[in-house]
């Protein structure tokens, strides 16, 4: 069984930001420190 976590996650996080429009900060936050930490140490999100 392959689920895309990407898809799903995009689709919960749209939900949230629709219900709670303050947490678009910290899903955006969150999204920019794990870019920037993997990019760091060499590692790709795709």
């Amino acid at each position: 069984m392959n689920i895309a976590i990407e898809p799903l996650l995009a689709l919960v996080v749209g939900i949230l930001i629709l219900l709670v429009p303050r947490f678009l900060n910290y899903f955006v936050a969150v999204y920019l420190i794990v870019v920037g930490v993997l990019g760091l140490t060499g590692h790709s999100i795709r």
